[in-house]
């Protein structure tokens, strides 16, 4: 007997006959959390199972990103909850420090006309604070409302006391190692958040700009550069070649007068540039590129910087206040005037560095900051993944993960913020300089630094400051490491390395068995959504037109480890329609007398062995799928078991033996139970709501405490072959009349007489009953003359006589207006398809998707040809 209860009376009354998502998703996530659904416990002895939440920043709100990982986070915990783990599912946010500051600067100048400099430190960060309990109940109750199983007594984040105080430690920790320090270095400059960003902050975009060559100095001892900052070169300190280059050997040694400033500069020679490169010879501003910042070192160069932190000259001279855009056009300018100007192409296309927050180019610039050495902590990321600890899903994405961790630089951790965790850095009269420590108190005069600490550093820390440390706790014991992250791709290099650093310094152990790196979102034209495209989707507003099942299923049906993934509202209607679907085959269920009391019977029915084999190996299937995280591949096995074996045919399979009563009729409503019980169960991590709703009907458990969320998950029971071969059988001969009878213009209801031979051959005579019902066949009666025969197999053979069923002319006029719509379909698709400007651009998928219409076209154009033919 299954652990489902006794079946209530009546409960076909139970049930409306619509699914109306907005009468059940809030009732029952309420009724989930005040039971406790989601809740783990450290001192089980049940397998732990927990995956961290990515905590979305605190400043937004859900986007179609943040749903899909949710769902896909979601599904594999509540599944991992009823296969019996003690399964978690932690939530929490991000404080998110330059979003926020920006915001919270922003409100305040719109609403009180202030800056956070009128305000001061402590009251703005009060103001940031009140901004994020405010902001903050937003994003919990979108999470609630797309289904979010998560343990809400564990919520974090990442500026509360217990993970401030991780912050601190790891901080203290890292600098007693010597694997923190402050030094000049190059580094990104944000002009309009007005600090300094990691190079994972920094989007690079191809830009339209513009390559000036320019010559310094005259004569025989000129020398002509080229640049696609034209304003640096206030900043210049020298002219580099390359000390193999012939062309330039005399001049090395020598010096060029930099035009608008009286400083003459030296022209060294230096193996990193590239001869083949422009005019061979290079500007070097040791204070504004990092290139020419190492060529500095090397050669002794001064360091010049010639703009603000607003991006603001500051060279004396009469480009001096100029914003830096200004002042490469009026230099420009002078230059032209003066013949300096050899050479200017533009539009010239280049990579230019911009803050992925505010999309401002970003400047490099020399400053004192803060950084992490990463070389010890990146051998300990990438030793993670080569030794196997750590398995990345799909694995073609460990080249991307090595690429990047076999190739870091420093990390600066310093923001020039407010909103943060402040960097536990003193300083003393005389310069001296001490690391605080949690608990710990600086010397009396002591001034603690500026800066807060980048964003990224405590979010490294979230496997394992979300359970508790750096104190030793039975939640950090029990769930570190954890089972698995579940994020996308692009933020393998923001975040997912960041954890795997500090998670293999900190605890000795790689935060995650396994780390799932599932694709980006496209709109269904395959283009990547974007705010600035307008083609993106809103999830709430999917929630609210079509329900959060509908909007979890459209976006795991299309989910797999490393690939884009499609959304559309049409695709939200479709997930919809089988959330409605699932209903009404439910209550039809329910309707005919479905019950789960009892054992199955011992000799069921061919039609209900087959049912019962399909069921196993939708099970084994489905397992099999999610443990390579092949989500798509999983709900598309679900699909087709729940739409094509349990609707289309099995319920219609039914019905006779249901109409016929009897000892095989209650053996039927059994197993019609048992599928439902176990299909509900199969959907439920991805779909919860309308399966609890519809589970709980079934069962009539929720008097007793039942639910889904606790319902043991399905066990493969065996495979039938024999059943699903004569099903199969059934399925085809009955699909080859079908399709015959459509061909011919014959009615759907309407019964044609035939002779089926061949039957008991084909083992199945049994169920000729069944055939005959299904494929809308009447016997052969006086007068019967087969005006067709067709072989559908190799021992069965249908003869119909189709005499007196067809309106001709109506037919004739059907099949045209179908020929038009396919013959439209081909040239469209012939079109696209033939366009090298759509095929240069439009994705792999997409363009297969247009191949496979252009084929479908064709083969009914052949087909609906070839029926006129016949009727004429």
């Amino acid at each position: 007997m299954t652990d489902a209860a006794k079946k209530t009376p009546a409960p076909e009354t139970q049930l409306p006959k619509t699914y109306a998502p907005v009468d059940v998703e809030a009732r029952r996530y309420a009724k989930w959390v005040a039971d406790g659904r989601f809740k783990a416990a450290d001192d089980s002895d049940r397998e732990p199972y927990a995956v961290v939440i990515p905590p979305p920043n605190v400043t937004g709100q859900l986007h179609l990103g943040h749903a899909l990982n949710h769902t896909l986070i979601d599904w594999m915990v509540r599944r991992e909850r009823m296969r019996g783990k003690e399964a978690l599912f932690l939530p929490g946010t991000d404080h998110a420090g330059i979003s926020t500051q920006n915001v919270v600067e922003r409100q305040l100048a719109d609403k009180e006309g202030l800056s956070r400099h009128d305000l001061g430190r402590e009251a703005f960060v009060e103001k940031a604070w009140e901004w994020k309990h405010v902001y903050h109940e937003r994003i919990s109750s979108q999470m609630k409302k797309i289904g979010d199983g998560v343990d809400w007594d564990r919520e974090r984040f990442t500026l509360d006391d217990g993970l401030s105080n991780a912050v601190q430690t790891m901080f203290k920790r890292m600098y007693d190692d010597g694997m923190i320090y402050r030094a000049e270095r190059i580094i990104n400059w944000c002009p309009r958040c007005m600090t300094a960003l990691s190079d994972a902050e920094v989007e690079h975009q191809d830009d339209a700009g513009e390559l000036v060559s320019m010559r310094y100095g005259d004569g025989e001892d000129s020398i002509v550069v080229a640049t696609t900052r034209l304003e640096t070169m206030l900043g210049d300190t020298a002219v580099a070649v390359h000390p193999d280059d012939p062309r330039y050997a005399h001049l090395v040694g020598t010096t060029v007068e930099v035009p608008f400033t009286g400083r003459r500069i030296p022209i060294v020679a230096d193996a990193h540039v590239d001869p083949a490169f422009g005019t061979g010879a290079v500007k070097v501003t040791p204070a504004h590129d990092p290139n020419d910042f190492a060529i500095g070192q090397r050669h002794g160069l001064e360091s010049i910087l010639i703009m603000d932190e607003r991006g603001a000259i500051t060279a004396h001279g009469p480009f001096q206040g100029l914003d830096r855009f200004e002042a490469r056009s009026a230099i420009a300018a002078a230059l032209r005037a003066e013949g300096r100007i050899v050479a200017e192409k533009r539009p010239y296309t280049h990579a230019v560095g911009h803050c992925e927050r505010c999309d401002t180019t970003v400047e490099p610039r020399l400053s004192l900051q803060w950084f992490v050495k990463v070389e010890r902590l990146a051998k300990l990321a990438g030793d993670a993944v080569r030794s196997g600890e750590t398995k990345i899903y799909p694995p073609e994405m460990e080249k991307r993960y090595f690429s990047w961790v076999d190739n870091l630089l420093d990390w600066c951790i310093s923001r020039q913020l407010w909103w943060g965790h402040r960097i536990p850095i003193w300083y003393g009269p005389n310069g001296e300089e001490v690391c605080v420590g949690p608990g710990e108190t600086a010397p009396e005069g002591y001034v603690q630094d500026p800066d807060v600490l980048d964003t990224w550093f405590s979010s490294g820390l979230w496997p394992f400051s979300t359970f508790g440390w750096p104190e030793e706790t039975p939640a950090l014991e029990k769930f570190y490491p954890t089972a698995a992250l579940i994020t996308g791709w692009d933020i393998i290099f923001f975040w997912v390395v960041r954890m795997m650093m500090f998670g293999t310094y900190a605890m000795g152990k790689a935060p995650f068995g396994e780390v799932v790196l599932h694709g980006l979102l496209r709109d269904k034209n395959g283009v990547k959504m974007s705010k600035s495209l307008g083609n993106g989707i809103d999830p709430l507003e999917v929630v609210d037109q079509y329900g959060a099942d509908a909007l979890r299923f459209m976006l795991a049906r299309d989910a797999n480890p490393g690939a884009d993934g499609i959304a559309s509202i049409e695709l939200a209607e479709v997930a919809r329609n089988f959330c409605n679907k699932l209903w009404n085959g439910t209550r039809f269920a329910l309707m005919s007398g479905a019950t789960v009391e009892g054992d199955l019977p011992a000799d069921p029915s061919l039609i209900d062995r087959w049912i019962l084999s399909r069921l196993s190996h939708t099970v084994e299937a489905v397992d099999a799928r999610l443990e390579q995280y092949e989500f798509a591949k999983a709900m598309d096995t679900l699909y087709h078991f729940a739409w094509d074996d349990v609707f289309d045919w099995y319920l219609e399979l039914t019905k006779p033996v249901l109409a016929e009563g009897g000892r095989r009729a209650e053996d039927t409503r059994r197993v019609i139970g048992h599928v439902f019980d176990q299909l509900l169960r199969l959907l439920h991590p991805v779909i919860p709501f309308v399966t609890e709703e519809l589970w709980l009907t079934l069962t009539g458990t929720e008097a007793q405490g039942g639910s889904l969320t606790v319902a043991a998950w399905p066990v493969a029971a065996g495979s039938d072959a024999e059943a699903e071969r004569l099903v199969g059988a059934l399925q085809r001969l009955v699909t080859e009349v079908r399709r015959f009878r459509s061909d011919q213009g014959v009615k759907p209801g309407q019964s044609v007489a035939a002779r089926i031979t061949g039957l008991d051959a084909a083992g199945l005579g049994g169920i000729e009953g069944l055939i005959r019902a299904f494929a809308k066949l009447e016997h052969e009666g006086e007068g019967f003359a087969a005006t067709a025969e067709l072989a559908v197999s190799d021992q069965v053979t249908v003869a119909l006589d189709t005499s007196g069923t067809i309106d001709v002319a109506a037919e004739r006029a059907r099949l045209e207006k179908a020929l038009k719509v396919a013959e439209k379909e081909l040239a469209g698709t012939t079109g696209k398809l033939g366009n090298e400007a759509f095929l240069a651009k439009a994705p792999d998928a997409v363009v297969e998707k247009i191949k496979a219409r252009k084929a479908t076209a064709e083969a009914d154009i052949a087909r609906i040809t070839a029926q006129l033919e016949r009727l004429a």
